[in-house]
């Protein structure tokens, strides 16, 4: 899998100048609302003519305004998911989802329909109409639907951006379905971190129309200043874990990596699973020795490697744990207080109800 992306347009007076290169399962495109994101896949979908554009997906070229290649719309096997789902009002599920096999070329169609439906658990849902589907329920027959035109890639844009907690958390685990189980590229935007770092192998980083970042997942997640003001407290970092064991008294998973061990709640996958963990900043808690008798149970042994100011109040402090990074964020009185600074052995504190399962993402 790979999407190479370069794009120069203007639109009105706003300037759009972006590039990346990924190899990822999912790449996301994250920024704040009106910084361009939409713009992006909108001319990778073929429905904007950019001034100055190259855009490759698997070795297929779709646009190269310098070779003056701009394959159309309707040849380009693009699936596009939108914010609200846009559904046939009039038509069943089951003929919505026709309606997109409709569009693939017999020759081209890839897409098993029951392969489908079973991903995405719609076989229940055929025989009705859209008003009778729930927003999350809505979202997932729209994904189908996208499915089954046998695209090349899927691009999806804030698909919850207009569900409520509760229906994120139900359509959540179909979308790493679909990465890890579908053999095609998936462009995701969202301003949202929790929903970029659950799913994106990388991310692009947008601002003001220019790419501000670009690279995995892990690396961008803790690049704080990154974060618009209303995310920032959503940052950390992101460790993959391996499952070693389920307590089902306590309702308990046992993690492990290099990091060391990680107890979270709930089940978060069978031993020998991988598993991914956000750890945000703000829940990392520091002591210069080893706590004891303490309800927090997870506790990582690292060394201090940067301490560099947020605020006037706050500071970060990145932890080296055995070759992986947790972040931890702390006010200055605190650091003042520990006499932090780089080399200094410390203990990243984190508790276990701050790593609920559902935030983890199953890895295969």
């Amino acid at each position: 899998m790979s999407i190479a992306v370069s794009i120069r347009h203007r639109i009105g007076s706003f300037d759009l100048d972006v590039a990346f290169e990924s190899h990822g399962r999912l790449t996301a495109i994250f920024g704040a609302s009106g910084s361009g994101k939409t713009s992006v896949i909108n001319v990778m979908a073929g429905l904007v003519q950019p001034l100055l554009a190259k855009i490759v997906v698997d070795g297929e070229v779709l646009t190269d305004t310098a070779q003056a290649i701009a394959i159309p719309v309707h040849r380009r096997r693009i699936g596009y998911v939108f914010q609200d789902a846009r559904l046939f009002p009039h038509l069943s599920v089951e003929q919505n989802l026709h309606y997109g096999r409709w569009f693939a070329p017999p020759r081209e169609r890839y897409a098993d329909k029951e392969q489908v439906l079973s991903l995405l658990g719609l076989s229940a849902l055929l025989p009705r109409k859209p008003n009778q589907l729930s927003g999350g329920e809505q979202q997932r027959v729209a994904i189908g639907r996208a499915l089954l035109a046998s695209p090349r890639l899927l691009l999806m844009d804030e698909p919850m951006a207009a569900l409520d907690q509760p229906r994120k958390a139900e359509i959540l685990p179909y979308i790493e379905r679909l990465r890890d189980e579908l053999q095609i590229p998936i462009v995701y935007v969202s301003h949202s971190v929790a929903e970029v770092t659950r799913l994106a192998d990388d991310i692009m980083v947008i601002g003001g129309g220019r790419t501000l970042a670009f690279g995995a997942t892990a690396e961008i997640a803790r690049r704080l200043d990154l974060l618009p003001p209303e995310e920032r407290d959503e940052g950390g970092v992101i460790l993959d874990m391996a499952v070693v064991s389920h307590d089902a008294v306590f309702d308990m998973t046992l993690l492990r990596a290099e990091a060391g061990e990680a107890h979270v709640t709930g089940f978060a996958g069978a031993a020998g699973t991988r598993a991914r963990i956000r750890i945000k900043a703000r829940d990392v808690m520091i002591a210069t020795e080893r706590p004891n008798k303490l309800s927090a149970l997870n506790i990582f042994a690292g060394v201090v490697t940067e301490v560099s100011g947020t605020d006037r109040a706050s500071v970060n402090v990145t932890i080296d744990c055995h070759g992986a990074v947790i972040l931890s964020r702390i006010t200055r009185q605190s650091c003042a207080a520990l006499g932090l600074v780089p080399g200094k052995p410390v203990f990243a504190v984190v508790k276990a109800v701050t790593l609920a399962s559902s935030a983890l993402a199953p890895r295969l």
